[in-house]
């Protein structure tokens, strides 16, 4: 069988906060007016992606991991994680704010569900004016400092708000609390993981005009209660494979993409295209295809080198 890269069909998510610019920015047909997230590549159970075209369409991700899961995801990927995809990518909108939240790590994940951690990390793809995010606490806080003001209605006064515009980065290890504010529109790298514990979601109700269920004593021993410096600082030097985040789980390189950029990859690990903005393509065994804004494509580990073309701001993502 012919390896090609390979796109698969969004997963939509209806959510309490989400809102049209899946549809309106990224051009996709969404189904509600209410769609907060679309899945670009998942992994986890009752949804896991299936590819949209070529050779291996309407084959899910696991099956065809199953059948060629070193030449999909790379002799070392393979090597640590077995068949099991490690990552999930994400296009998240939010029309109203997020639920304030945390997730836990790989440890505690492990002993309660079963499951990897959730470190993840955002990028703005675009911002309404005055948006923002919360990342972690202002001070140094405590597990009492916390449950005191959460049971006051006050926890959003100890948390860190931060004005956001397009481009910036945030890298969110397990154990920070986080929630996306209010009109912004961000592409999320994150591990193989639906864990969330919900803090605080302002006194919100559902459809059905119930409150969602909050995790407060779940989250007790998952919060980081330390200051965290969550905002990635980086270059953005034109055909180049800028460093946002490197770390044990994932490296994500930002590449703006004026003419042509090759790749190299040794077959270690696949390789994860975000177009953020603008348009590629990707030059393979003389074909062409070609990727627009909100396209997600997996590049398997065995075509070791290939060129991409275009004007484009691209995440790349890939596991060291």
């Amino acid at each position: 069988m012919k390896l090609e890269p390979l796109q698969f069909n969004p997963i939509f998510k209806d959510r309490i906060w989400g809102g049209k610019k899946i549809d309106t920015l990224l051009l996709k047909e969404i189904p509600s007016e209410i769609t907060g997230e679309s899945w670009e590549i998942s992994a986890i159970e009752n949804n896991v992606s299936i590819v949209s075209s070529g050779n291996f369409k309407g084959k899910s991700l696991n099956e065809i991991i199953d059948l060629y899961p070193e030449e999909i995801l790379g002799t070392e990927v393979y090597k640590k994680f077995g068949k099991q995809f490690p990552l999930l990518f994400k296009f998240l909108d939010a029309q109203k704010d997020l639920s304030i939240q945390v997730h836990p790590n790989d440890e505690l994940a492990k002993k309660r569900h079963n499951s990897f951690g959730k470190t993840e990390m955002w990028y703005v793809m675009q911002a309404d004016e005055n948006a923002e995010l919360i990342i972690g606490f202002k001070k140094k806080s405590s597990p009492e400092e916390y449950l005191k003001f959460l049971k006051e209605d006050k926890i959003v006064s100890l948390l860190d708000i931060k004005k956001v515009s397009q481009g910036d980065a945030y890298f969110l290890h397990t154990g920070t609390i986080h929630a996306i504010g209010a009109g912004t529109l961000i592409a999320e790298i994150q591990q193989t993981s639906d864990i969330t514990y919900r803090i605080y979601d302002f006194d919100r109700v559902d459809a059905d005009g119930k409150k969602r269920e909050l995790h407060t004593e779940l989250a007790l021993e998952a919060i980081n209660y330390d200051v965290v410096d969550a905002k990635k600082e980086y270059k953005k030097e034109p055909n180049n494979h800028n460093k946002i985040v490197d770390c044990e789980y994932f490296t994500t390189n930002f590449i703006p993409l004026q003419g042509s950029v090759d790749f190299y990859t040794e077959k270690r690990s696949f390789r994860v295209l975000m177009c953020v903005e603008g348009t590629f393509t990707i030059s393979l065994n003389d074909v062409l295809y070609f990727y627009t804004k909100g396209e997600t494509v997996l590049i398997p580990a065995a075509i070791d080198h290939f060129t991409i073309n275009g004007n484009a701001s691209i995440l790349e993502i890939y596991i060291s």
